[in-house]
């Protein structure tokens, strides 16, 4: 099949439609149904869900109602100064003021569109500049004028066809992680939080500072259950080869640590041996607005140290690292840290408020049990999780060959279309 292409531009590709905020003040726009997406929700490829909902109210009042597969693009932000938050959509949503929305002409693959965003990213980066009050924006001139060399619809379904194969088994994972969360969090939940327990029929419940709780458990602060509280090492990140990855805040936040973005940094043996994480660490990010935030580390991770703006937990011998990092990874934990932070614009916490959050810790035999369970859990979510960095890193191979055409799909069959 010979491979017509058109030379164009983005703007004669698409419509770009803008957002908007419903009134906060005004409590019946909001509490819906309907996602609304901010640039706090753009950290996925597919957006099936958002942090904020408005009501149908809420949709007709400052905002803006676009459909399923439409396209959407951060245009301001400071995070437009290191990269290009793209997301397709999955359902109906509405989006704010510091987002657009793509919206393909006849001709256009929605999908196709969207990954050619994607294989650009580094350009349209580049195209990002200041506004008036000191963040990025990317002025939509700017946008309509980028160089479109635009292949036949057929050729856009063939080449989506093989990229969005590679988003499917990832999605398809990215689901079986959370199962797999959802399973050891309900499983602590019930044991140690309702109390129910296996055999919690036939213990007694005795009366604490806190409640009612079982016999034979206790009261203790997360330093009790501790052995070590400490601060991370205070060095330069490198990013060529040296002997140890450099663990920092930004690469605890997302789900999943992905240890081939983390750099490297030089430090003698004596400081590796100190500030050295093995299997069981929990980090916790002590400054900004992820103040709280925590990773446990499970068992699959390179030689690394932690940065000093993160402050690491090990449990003692007898407290399971299971337990107690479901218990740091919670929601309820990062509350717990809010609410003793205030409402400082740049939060900060040191090492004794992060470890001052009360536990009710189970006995060491109880604890043991739920490792059994919980064990099996966590390293099939971290197989998972690798599967995933995998698939992400050959898409990203074979998108920008695909896209510029080094990649021959024409003999493919056509993909088969709903």
């Amino acid at each position: 099949m010979t491979i017509a292409t058109s030379q164009t531009t983005l703007g004669e590709c698409v419509t770009f439609l803008s957002g908007g905020t419903p009134s906060k003040s005004n409590p019946a726009y909001w509490g819906g149904d309907i996602p609304w997406v901010s640039c706090k929700d753009m950290k996925v490829d597919r957006l099936h869900d958002t942090e904020d909902h408005i009501t149908r109210l809420g949709a007709q009042n400052g905002t803006r109602l676009v459909d399923r597969g439409t396209i959407l693009i951060v245009v301001r932000g400071m995070i437009l100064a290191k990269v290009f938050p793209i997301a397709i959509a999955q359902r109906q949503v509405a989006f704010n003021q510091d987002l657009k929305a793509v919206i393909c002409r006849e001709g256009v693959v929605s999908e196709y569109l969207y990954y050619w965003l994607k294989a650009n990213e580094h350009e349209i980066v580049g195209l990002a500049d200041e506004a008036a009050h000191g963040t990025k924006r990317l002025q939509t001139d700017r946008l309509v004028a980028l160089d479109v060399e635009l292949p036949q619809e057929e050729y856009q379904r063939r080449i989506v066809a093989i990229l969005s194969a590679y988003d499917d088994l990832i999605e398809n994972n990215t689901r079986r992680i959370h199962i797999l969360e959802d399973i050891a969090r309900r499983i602590y939940e019930e044991w140690f939080v309702r109390f129910r327990f296996p055999g919690h029929e036939n213990v007694r419940m005795v009366e604490r500072e806190f409640g009612l709780i079982p016999e034979g458990w206790n009261i203790k602060s997360l330093k009790d259950v501790c052995c070590l509280v400490q601060y991370g090492y205070t060095a330069s990140a490198k990013h060529e080869a040296t002997n140890s990855r450099f663990l920092r805040i930004t690469d605890i936040v997302p789900p999943f640590i992905d240890w081939d973005t983390v750099p490297y940094c030089d430090v003698s043996e004596k400081v590796f041996e100190k500030y050295k994480l093995v299997v069981g660490d929990i980090v916790i990010a002590r400054t900004g607005a992820t103040t709280g935030y925590a990773k446990r580390l499970n068992k699959f991770h390179p030689a690394s140290i932690f940065a000093s703006y993160l402050i690491r937990l090990r449990a003692n011998a007898d407290t399971s690292n299971y337990f107690l990092g479901i218990a740091v990874e919670s929601e309820d934990y990062k509350r717990f840290i809010k609410a003793n932070l205030g409402g400082a614009a740049q939060p900060q916490a040191n090492a004794q408020v992060l470890a001052s959050k009360i536990l009710v810790v189970p006995t060491t035999e109880l604890q043991r049990e739920f490792d059994k369970i919980v064990e099996g859990l966590m390293d099939q979510k971290e197989i998972l999780q690798r599967k995933n960095l995998n698939l992400r890193r050959t898409r990203d191979l074979l998108l920008p060959k695909l896209i510029s055409g080094e990649i021959d799909v024409s003999n493919l069959p056509e993909p088969v279309t709903d």
